[in-house]
């Protein structure tokens, strides 16, 4: 019995979880808000290190290992909030080219994931000079897609 349970309760975690990524909004503000403060957490987190990296703030491994797992698992997130329809409805960044050139924007965003599994790997290790370097090419990897991907001043 609790087998079929099991299976039953997967099957339907299978089908949430394949659902396309404008069903988990209801309106075009709401993945605007959503991509926005996913964003906001993960800049957050990242800046912390960054300034470490920098000199700016006392250097404290655990720390930036703590936050450098934070910005891995957001890395993930703010994608979802691109959905169709979310170029309007609310003020917003996101240049039409997102939309418009989707595959560019989607190699884009691997880059940065894959320049943040780096950074958290460095970052675990609690060698400075080696999340030094991941800082950077995080770093990098973000203004390549703010240069084609994000307008300087809000739309919608």
């Amino acid at each position: 019995m609790h087998k079929k349970m099991l299976v039953a309760a997967l099957a339907a975690l299978g089908a949430l979880a394949s659902l396309p990524a404008a069903a988990q909004f209801q309106k075009a503000e709401d993945a605007i808000k959503y991509r926005q403060a996913a964003f906001t957490v993960m800049a957050n987190h990242f800046g912390r290190v960054a300034a470490m990296a920098q000199g700016k703030a006392p250097f404290d491994a655990k720390a930036a290992a703590d936050n450098a797992q934070i910005v891995a698992m957001m890395s993930r997130l703010p994608f979802a909030g691109f959905t169709e329809g979310s170029d309007k409805g609310m003020p917003h960044r996101a240049k039409p080219e997102v939309w418009k050139e989707s595959a560019k924007f989607k190699a884009a965003a691997e880059k940065m994931q894959a320049e943040v599994a780096k950074f958290e790997t460095a970052a675990k290790g609690g060698n400075l000079d080696a999340i030094k370097a991941a800082v950077g090419a995080v770093g990098n990897s973000c203004k390549a897609c703010h240069d084609d991907f994000r307008a300087e001043k809000f739309s919608n």
